[in-house]
């Protein structure tokens, strides 16, 4: 995949709710710039097997707090990974309770994948307490 983002977000819908388009990209992104600063400032990444992450959130009924994790790619260096967030939070829900929603689910699968790589995850654990 040719870009230069560090911190990529897609999400896939488990449940026939209707999450309205338009609030969902801007709160995705939104999370998704603001969390990709702070991983590139803070060098989340030095000395990671991957150059960035691909996370697919997975609009469902629960809310997880761990991620799933596929093989690193290495033919497009990212790391893919997947969480599950309750759905019920992004209905009725302005997009900026949707960004927060959508920070505190990249923060949680981020710190798990630093821990597990052995990353520096002192920012993403402030930002976490901070959500």
């Amino acid at each position: 995949m040719a870009h230069n983002r560090k911190l990529v977000i897609g999400g896939v819908a488990m449940t026939t709710a209707r999450i309205p388009a338009k609030k969902n990209g801007s709160a995705a992104n939104r999370a998704r710039d603001e969390i990709e600063r702070e991983m590139i400032e803070s060098g989340y990444l030095n000395g990671a097997p991957f150059k960035w992450v691909g996370l697919l959130i997975r609009y469902g009924l629960v809310d997880e707090n761990t991620p799933h994790y596929e093989k690193i790619n290495v033919k497009h260096g990212d790391l893919p990974i997947a969480i599950e967030v309750d759905t019920r939070h992004f209905l009725d829900a302005t997009e900026e309770e949707m960004t927060t929603v959508y920070r505190r689910a990249t923060l949680i699968a981020l710190l798990h994948a630093g821990e597990k790589y052995n990353l520096n995850v002192g920012r993403i654990k402030e930002l976490l307490g901070e959500v």
